[in-house]
């Protein structure tokens, strides 16, 4: 079952004197988190934003109700979440947190890899996806074509074609 609101961010400072507050996003780009008028705490309380943008690679935040630094101060290292219903999402793409915990089957030998325990995605070239094999060892694989081939978010399944050499022991 996926979730209704999805981690989006992470308060980490105050910004300046007036109550804005510096949010570390979990999103593919921080840009991403300036199209919302609204996030949610974790509870599903609206949290609604008057103001936002990117600034050295964090989003400042101006927050409804939030006015004075020591406010703002209160707030950190709370997560802020979206709601899966405001974002669209191209055809092609899927949230992370969907597909944790599948299972990595390659195409090539025709056997199954592992299970998929995490997502890279501060590698510059792409994202890698990190695979607990059945021993309890690592593999990567990117998560870009050619090695990519399907993601069938029903069956709980990614498909992967592997090369020689690709998913030895790290």
């Amino acid at each position: 079952m996926q979730k209704e609101f999805l981690e989006a961010g992470q308060i980490v400072n105050t910004h300046g004197v007036t109550g804005d507050v510096k949010v570390q996003s979990w999103c593919d780009a921080p840009e991403v988190l300036t199209d919302f008028d609204t996030l949610y705490w974790a509870d599903h309380t609206p949290v609604h934003i008057e103001k936002a943008y990117v600034h050295k690679g964090c989003v400042i935040m101006r927050l409804e109700g939030v006015t004075t630094m020591e406010q703002a101060d209160a707030l950190r290292q709370k997560v802020l979440y979206l709601r899966r219903e405001d974002v669209e999402l191209p055809d092609d793409l899927v949230f992370i947190q969907d597909i944790l915990g599948f299972e990595v089957f390659d195409a090539r030998t025709g056997r199954t890899v592992g299970t998929l325990r995490e997502v890279i995605t501060t590698n510059p070239a792409h994202d890698l996806y990190e695979i607990e094999r059945a021993d309890g060892g690592k593999c990567y694989v990117p998560a870009v074509k050619p090695f990519l081939e399907r993601v069938d978010q029903e069956a709980g399944r990614i498909t992967i074609r592997s090369i020689e050499g690709l998913l030895d022991e790290n």
